[in-house]
């Protein structure tokens, strides 16, 4: 791997955000192309905090500042994917259901997936079921990701599920959920497709969902 790419991905593990638009503008003046840039220089600097972050080395105070310094980057070189065309490793769509204003955890999911090559649509926090519906329709992405953190808005995602049943598109769309409260067990009994308790397992789950 070249020295600038290198530089890109440890930029990305420091979190160190203020440098790093001027680096990827660098990258691309030097002849890497965005996509290089992102599968070679990005992404393993995404895979690495994601690993750092399950095994307990890293804290949510750290992986916000490396999601930062990643959206630095992304800012630069995704419009330069969008124009060339570039396959995304799939599209999602993710918001925190209805009720719940929580969303440092479902902006990291984000991040983390767009550290994997995803096309992510973010609806937000507080996102009723017709609109996780009509997201749906308008962009068919492969995956729904929901996010809660109080136990009294887990219901919400169940809704969610019969509410895309209902619209006759839950069987062309992967559902996968998380938050401080949900389990496995509960994924289970909603008929969600995927449960991840952390970020970076989260991007995880949706690489093996799109497989």
């Amino acid at each position: 791997m070249s020295e600038l790419l290198s530089e890109i991905t440890a930029m990305l593990i420091e979190g160190n955000f203020k440098d790093m638009a001027a680096k990827t503008t660098t990258a691309l003046e030097g002849g890497f192309g965005a996509e290089i840039i992102l599968n070679e220089g990005l992404m393993p600097g995404m895979d690495h905090v994601g690993i750092e972050f399950k095994a307990g080395n890293l804290f949510v105070p750290e992986v916000l500042r490396s999601a930062k310094t990643m959206q630095e980057a992304m800012n630069i070189i995704r419009p330069i994917l969008i124009e060339s065309g570039a396959e995304p490793a799939g599209k999602i769509i993710i918001g925190t259901v209805k009720g719940d204003l929580h969303d440092i955890g479902k902006n990291l999911v984000g991040m983390m997936c767009e550290g994997s090559g995803f096309e992510v649509i973010d609806l937000g926090k507080d996102v009723d079921p017709t609109s996780f519906v009509e997201a749906a329709e308008e962009h068919q992405p492969d995956i729904i990701g929901m996010s809660a953190l109080l136990t009294t808005t887990m219901l919400s995602m169940e809704r969610t599920i019969k509410a895309l049943t209902e619209a006759g598109i839950r069987e062309s769309v992967k559902v996968m959920i998380g938050g401080a409260p949900v389990t496995q067990d509960f994924a289970d009994q909603i008929g969600a497709d995927g449960y991840a308790s952390n970020a970076a397992s989260a991007s995880d789950i949706a690489r093996e969902l799109t497989a």
